[in-house]
């Protein structure tokens, strides 16, 4: 690190010292770290025009106040790198960041003894978002497996749609500028400081290719003043963000198929792909633009073949969303999923996924399907013996039960938490600390699943209408097909029906 170090007043009065050293540098700004090692001061390379000026003091400002000093404001200090403060050193001006956590750089890097050298260095998500990336150059500690990469899908929707509700959109949504840890299952939202606010600050990009929404890439080549010209906002966030969730989970991208629109210009080509002619490559209606896994590298040929893994194996909840997204709203903005609808999507499938007895499987984990016989998409290993599902009813007017369209599968030493028995409680930023913690689990013991009943205290076997049984704390009760478990929290009360498959 170099010892020469230069010192800047920030906007808020403060000062900050840093080390005159460029440590990493993007398409607008190069960074410095601090003194502190907590935070880096991000320079732009050109004077800010006076719009920019202040669009950086609302969203180191207002903005930054409305998310983060509201109540449940430090949850988003895990899922956004947001600037905190602007300086000027007398030229340029640029921002105060805090800096990204260990998690987010290489910890193990590449494959024999890290030959492309990416130990320590920032976890784009292009690591991550095809076969030969993920499983052939990366060391197998740094690969991560499907749940959490459900679970990364899962914050990146519920930060998208914190942005969205604060009436911001941020444009450039793409692998790289979303820093994910598939090993620890989390994932942090960058470069935030171009965010658009409709109607006062526009955006600086259009977005990365492969990210771009449609209609954006169509009106390219018209000017700033044209009315018809598509600029990015929420709706091409929803765009972008289906990608993202896409690509995590299949390894390919939704839009490249086979299909050639232009064989003698390959960038007009390009425009058509991912513009005006775009098509989704599992289209239920035109298979024009699938996918052709011979011509793929060896690692990518599996994840290639939609026939033999469509997207229909990321279960019913997701399923829908990737049909809203890539069939009903590809060139219909308004039609296309919301940030909340994925985040909602997520919760209930990551409570449908079963473990992989396949300890080679790459995925270790997959969506349970018992509409036919189970076996795990990723590696065709079946599932053996009898497994307990758990239906979710709640209460609706006295002793009326409704289903909640929500299933939780069960697997060895499965957790319970109070989501699962009041659906008053979604498991997100607004989580209370006594609703965070497990009420029970389920193991597998001689034979018999057992839950075992750790915090609740109005727990009943209301199997038998006429007689409840109650479950202590610290009791267990068998998941028999048909058991049906009265739970009563919070004021409300919910039914657990156990249907063993």
């Amino acid at each position: 690190m170099s010892s020469n170090i230069k010192t800047v007043q920030t906007f808020a009065g403060d000062t900050i010292s840093y080390y005159d050293e460029i440590i990493g540098s993007g398409t607008m700004k190069d960074v410095y770290f601090t003194t502190d090692k907590k935070h880096v001061v991000a320079f732009y390379r050109d004077p800010l025009e006076q719009n920019a000026l202040e669009r950086l003091k609302m969203i180191t400002g207002a903005y930054h106040k409305g998310i983060f000093e509201e109540k449940n404001g430090n949850y988003w200090n895990n899922l956004f790198c947001w600037p905190t403060d602007i300086v000027f050193d007398g030229k340029l001006h640029g921002v105060v960041l805090p800096k990204y956590h260990q998690q987010y750089f290489f910890e193990h890097g590449s494959i024999n003894n890290d030959f492309l050298a990416i130990k320590n260095r920032e976890k784009e998500g292009k690591w991550f978002s095809s076969p030969t990336n993920r499983f052939s150059r990366l060391d197998k500690r740094e690969w991560g497996d499907w749940k959490n990469y459900l679970r990364i899908g899962l914050l990146v929707s519920r930060a998208v749609r914190r942005m969205h509700a604060a009436g911001l959109a941020h444009s450039d949504l793409s692998y790289k500028n979303v820093l994910i840890s598939p090993s620890s299952g989390n994932a942090c939202v960058i470069d935030v400081d171009g965010l658009v606010v409709p109607d006062k600050f526009y955006p600086d990009v259009v977005g990365t290719p492969d990210f771009i929404a449609p209609e954006v890439v169509a009106t390219t080549h018209l000017s700033k003043e044209d009315e018809k010209k598509v600029l990015p906002s929420r709706l091409t966030d929803r765009h972008a963000l289906a990608v993202l969730i896409y690509q995590y989970l299949f390894l390919r991208h939704p839009l490249r198929g086979k299909k050639i629109h232009d064989m003698d210009d390959p960038e007009r080509d390009e425009l058509l792909i991912m513009g005006e002619k775009a098509l989704f490559i599992e289209h239920p209606l035109d298979n024009s633009n699938t996918t052709n896994p011979s011509l793929a590298r060896p690692a990518d040929k599996f994840w290639l073949d939609t026939r033999k893994l469509p997207y229909t194996v990321a279960g019913p909840y997701l399923s829908k969303l990737f049909k809203e997204a890539f069939v009903d709203g590809l060139h219909h903005p308004q039609k296309r999923p919301t940030a909340n609808d994925w985040e909602q999507a997520l919760i209930k499938t990551i409570d449908l996924i079963q473990p992989c007895s396949n300890k080679e499987c790459l995925s270790q984990w997959y969506v349970f399907d018992n509409s036919k016989k189970p076996i795990c998409p990723f590696c065709d290993t079946p599932y053996k013996g009898q497994l307990p599902v758990i239906n979710l009813y709640s209460e609706r007017g006295e002793g009326r039960f409704i289903p909640d369209d929500h299933r939780l599968m069960i697997y060895k030493n499965q957790s319970i938490f109070p989501w699962h028995v009041d659906r008053n409680i979604t498991p997100n930023e607004r989580l209370a600390p006594k609703d965070s913690s497990r009420v029970g689990y389920c193991i597998f013991h001689d034979n018999h699943w057992l839950f075992v009943n750790e915090k609740l205290t109005q727990l009943f076997d209301a199997t038998e209408a006429e007689e409840k049984k109650k479950i202590a704390i610290g009791d267990t009760v068998e998941l028999k097909d048909g058991l049906k478990l009265l739970v009563k929290y919070n004021h409300s009360a919910r039914l657990l029906l156990v249907q063993l498959v």
